[in-house]
């Protein structure tokens, strides 16, 4: 018996890859942390408003509701007072960077979100110090430094997560850090 071996067509591959692509995706943007993570919880005080908060962010296998809109709130645009929505793998992201320090120190917040408006205005005045398409546009992107911790120690630490792009700013005294493709400068 001869076995017959057929070759999808085309419009049936690319198909079948848009499912897998969907589903991928959907995965990739679930609400949700690890289901074995513990609860997940973050310190910031803003240094451009004075705010300062601590918090529960994840309990178990999900983000709450309730921390999230107060993150969000925290991170606002502090020039224009725009609330954006913070991604929450940054969060995870500043969680692990606490982890590999072993700090407890609440994050000094220098930039969270950061409106078109804002951005743009700081890209026309900073001597193109700012991306135009910045992440902190997109909630991705927050520019941090913890009391006490020596810049370059928050920098490693970042680095050594490979989990976004860091940005190390001595000068003004931040690093930058971000859930988009791993790069550094």
């Amino acid at each position: 018996m001869t076995q017959r071996f057929t070759t999808p067509s085309r419009r049936s591959f690319l198909r079948h890859s848009a499912g897998l692509a969907s589903a991928g995706m959907a995965l990739a943007f679930a609400p949700t942390v690890r289901a074995s993570a513990p609860n997940r919880s973050l310190a910031f005080e803003h240094l451009h408003t004075g705010e300062k908060m601590s918090l529960v962010y994840a309990e178990g296998g999900a983000y709450v509701p309730q921390a999230l809109t107060r993150l969000n709130h925290l991170l606002r645009d502090h020039y224009s007072g725009e609330v954006g929505v913070i991604d929450p793998p940054l969060l995870d992201l500043l969680f692990d960077v606490q982890q590999a320090l072993g700090s407890v120190r609440p994050f000094q917040v220098i930039s969270g979100f950061r409106g078109a408006a804002t951005n743009a205005h700081l890209k026309n005045t900073r001597g193109g110090g700012v991306a135009s398409k910045s992440l902190h546009m997109e909630g991705r992107a927050i520019d941090i430094r913890i009391a006490g911790v020596p810049l370059t120690d928050l920098r490693t630490a970042a680095l050594s997560l490979r989990s976004g792009g860091v940005g190390f700013y001595a000068r003004d005294q931040f690093v930058h850090v971000d859930t988009g493709r791993v790069r550094t400068w």
